[in-house]
């Protein structure tokens, strides 16, 4: 199975946008622990290892 890396939501900029959003009045420290419980949300929901380590190769 690939990774897709071509837009897959209906409204992807709005998504960043909302993500944005979501670090405002964050200091640095406290957007970076956002982003790993952030990150470790989503893995959970995925909830495929395989796919997660697929993820991690294209991520870097």
């Amino acid at each position: 199975m690939s990774v897709e890396l071509n837009p897959n939501l209906p409204d992807p900029d709005g998504f960043y946008d909302e993500l944005l959003q979501a670090h405002t009045g964050l200091s640095d420290t406290e957007s970076e622990a956002y982003n790993a419980r952030l990150v470790l949300i989503m893995a959970n929901h995925i909830g495929e290892r395989e796919t997660l380590t697929r993820l991690l190769d294209a991520a870097r």
